[in-house]
C-alpha cells in the first residue's frame, strides 16, 4: 500500500510539473504579443551584411547599449580593416582594442527608460522561447513591431514587447505606423486579432529595405554573441566526416580480422 501511495504521489507531482510547464510556456508566448517572424539566417554568412549591421549597431544602439564582451578589433573577422574600424566605428575611444562600452550613466538610464539598458553582447543567444523561435527571431520581430502610442512616456509601444520602455531608435528609417486589428469571436468572447499595419508617416527606407536593414543588425548581434560560430560549425562538419571515415575503416578492419575465424 505504501508503494501504491508513493506511485500516486509521484504521478501527482509529475502532473503538477507538466501543468506548470504548460502554463509558463503559454505565459511566455502571450508575453511576446505576436508570433515571431523567422530571421533570415543566411545573413550570418554574409560579411557585407554583418558590416552593415555593425554600422547600424554603432550608430543607433551603442549610445545606450554596450556590447562589453566584444572588442572593436574583432570586427576584422567580418572583413573590416583596422583603418575602416578607426575611421567609421570607434565612438568614445581611440583604441581599437577597447570593448564596446557606453558612457551612459546607469542611474540616469533607469530614470529615463525605467530600467538600465541591457548589455547586448549575447542578447541574440539569451532571448528565446519554447514554440516561438530563437533569440534572433525575437529581435528580428521586436525591431519591426514598434508603433506610435501617445499614451506611453516615450510615445512608442511594441507588439512583441507590450509597454516597452525603449523608444523606437530606428523610427527615422522605418517611419511611423499604427497596428490594425480585426475582431473575432473565440469561446463566446470577442477578441482583437492583429491584421497588419497602417503607415502614418513614411521613413527614409521602404518596408523591404527596412526589414533587410534590421536583418543585418540582428545578424551582427547573432555573430557578436558567438564570433566563432561559423568556425565551430565547419569544424563539426570535418569531425563528422572523420568519424564516418574512421568507422568505415574500423568496420573493414573488423571484417578482415574475423574472416578466418569460424
Amino acid at each position: 500500500m505504501r508503494t501504491d501511495g508513493a506511485a500516486t504521489m509521484i504521478k501527482k507531482i509529475l502532473s503538477s510539473l507538466l501543468l506548470s510547464l504548460l502554463v509558463l510556456t503559454g505565459a511566455q508566448a502571450a508575453e511576446g504579443g505576436v508570433a515571431w517572424d523567422k530571421f533570415p539566417t543566411e545573413k550570418i554568412n554574409d560579411h557585407a551584411s554583418l558590416q552593415h549591421g555593425a554600422k547600424l549597431f554603432v550608430n543607433y544602439c551603442l549610445n545606450c547599449h554596450a556590447a562589453s564582451y566584444l572588442r572593436f578589433n574583432r570586427l576584422t573577422e567580418i572583413g573590416l580593416t583596422d583603418e575602416q574600424i578607426k575611421a567609421n566605428l570607434l565612438i568614445g575611444t581611440d583604441k581599437i582594442g577597447e570593448t564596446m562600452k557606453v558612457a551612459l550613466d546607469p542611474k540616469q538610464a533607469k530614470e529615463w527608460f525605467g530600467a538600465t539598458p541591457p548589455d547586448l553582447s549575447v542578447i541574440a543567444r539569451s532571448r528565446s522561447a519554447a514554440g516561438q523561435g530563437s533569440g534572433a527571431d525575437y529581435l528580428y520581430t521586436y525591431l519591426r513591431s514598434y508603433y506610435r502610442d501617445d499614451s506611453k512616456p516615450t510615445g512608442w509601444n511594441n507588439l512583441a514587447f507590450p509597454s516597452v520602455g525603449m523608444p523606437h531608435v530606428l523610427w527615422e528609417l522605418q517611419g511611423e505606423r499604427r497596428p490594425v486589428f480585426t475582431k473575432k469571436a473565440e469561446h463566446g468572447h470577442e477578441v482583437e486579432i492583429f491584421a497588419g499595419w497602417t503607415v502614418t508617416k513614411p521613413g527614409t527606407l521602404d518596408a523591404r529595405s527596412y526589414d533587410s536593414a534590421v536583418a543585418d543588425l540582428v545578424g551582427f548581434l547573432q555573430w557578436a554573441g558567438e564570433p566563432m560560430q561559423q568556425s565551430r560549425v565547419q569544424l563539426g562538419v570535418w569531425v563528422l566526416i572523420f568519424l564516418f571515415i574512421f568507422t568505415l575503416i574500423a568496420w573493414r578492419l573488423n571484417a578482415a580480422y574475423w574472416k578466418d575465424i569460424k
